[in-house]
């Protein structure tokens, strides 16, 4: 697409939408790599500017958007009426789609993209990495409120944004794929990284078994539980406000804990080539459990709770099976900015479960004395 049919296009978005003023400015806004994001300024007849987000949704990371703003709309009513109950202000604490001005939640362009809008969040802070433990059990309490809030939600009735997202059965079977494959001659130099997930095929099927045994119920999840996606009051500090639902989906509450501590609960970059650098922070563990049943704990179950360290195994264990398979496929799906990156990328991913699999007890024994209280 030309500049001169990208702004013609954007013209045409922005047409769609009442964002309360004449339009002033239109500027990229924020560091997210799979949507086009923009932050709207528009001029109220009071003479305040007044602020709005638009955004372009990714065609290659969501194949069928309806159904993912179907989604986001039911999910982000509710939790306005939760929020309204509760005596807080949902204007605040959730996510709002901007209706077009006929009333639709999205409006499609010339070339078939679809847009849609939410007012801008104001007084609020967005941090990259957990800096502080401070920061990191705020969004452990904010992803814990979400469970609460959306606990009577049906989740059944929610569309898979993403199909098997985190089906780890399929994921393995997936890397099994590739080995066989072995497209590019990759597999010599990663034996130990693959037979360090063959080696846990068992463990794939750990949450899954559950799900289908009914001991693990159907919740809400946001399956992006990163502290990025959570928006803190700029004069509290606290969490305020959980963004980015494009994701949120049904799944296994014990998912979204978990991948919060395979990204928060150690102090190394994911693609960190020395592994004497990645270690399983036992402590992070306990601040973000502390925090996360704070909020949600009476909306879980027993077994849920008692199920925390396998999502926090099973998240990172996924993840690096999906690093993995990448690689041995050439390197198709997560970017990447230099040759061996993924294979990097696996290789902490096996070091932080092996950290997990060797506190196994302690982690257990942490979310066992919540249970308790």
């Amino acid at each position: 697409m030309s500049m001169v049919q990208a702004e013609q296009t954007l013209q045409h978005v922005l047409a769609a939408y009442d964002f309360g003023g004449e339009v002033e400015t239109v500027k990229r806004f924020g560091e997210g790599h799979i949507n086009d994001t923009f932050r709207i300024e528009a001029r109220r007849p009071d003479g305040r500017l007044g602020r709005s987000i638009l955004q372009r949704v990714s065609p290659v990371a969501f194949k069928e958007p309806d159904k993912l703003m179907e989604n986001i709309v039911n999910v982000t009513e509710h939790l306005s009426r939760e929020i309204k109950r509760l005596g807080g202000d949902p204007t605040r604490e959730t996510l709002s789609v901007l209706r077009t001005r006929d009333g639709a939640a999205s409006v499609t362009d010339s070339a078939g993209g679809v847009w849609r809008a939410f007012p801008f969040v104001e007084g609020t802070v967005c941090y990259q990495s957990a800096e502080t433990p401070e920061l990191f059990a705020a969004s452990g309490r904010a992803f814990g409120r979400f469970q609460r809030l959306l606990r009577d939600y049906p989740a059944h009735t929610l569309h898979e944004t993403i199909p098997r997202f985190h089906d780890t059965e399929n994921r393995l079977q997936n890397l099994k794929n590739a080995v066989a494959a072995d497209s590019l001659g990759r597999a010599r130099e990663c034996g130990a990284e693959i037979d360090f997930m063959l080696a846990r095929e068992a463990d794939c099927s750990a949450a899954l078994s559950a799900l289908r045994e009914g001991l693990l119920p159907l919740r809400v999840t946001h399956n992006d539980t990163k502290l990025n996606n959570v928006l803190m009051d700029e004069k509290t500090g606290e969490a305020l406000c959980v963004i980015d639902l494009d994701t949120v989906m049904p799944g296994l509450s014990i998912n979204d804990f978990g991948d919060s501590i395979r990204f928060g609960a150690n102090h190394s970059a994911e693609d960190e080539p020395d592994l004497s650098k990645v270690n399983l922070d036992v402590g992070l563990f306990e601040t973000y459990t502390a925090a996360f049943l704070s909020e949600a704990g009476d909306a879980l179950t027993e077994a849920e709770i008692r199920y925390l360290p396998w999502g926090a195994k099973l998240m990172t264990l996924e993840c690096g099976i999906r690093f993995l398979t990448d690689y041995l496929e050439g390197d198709v799906y997560f970017h990447t900015t230099r040759p061996g990156q993924n294979l990097d990328r696996t290789r902490t991913q096996c070091k932080l479960v092996a950290d997990m699999e060797e506190h196994w007890d302690e982690l257990n024994a942490i979310v066992e004395r919540y249970i308790s209280k």
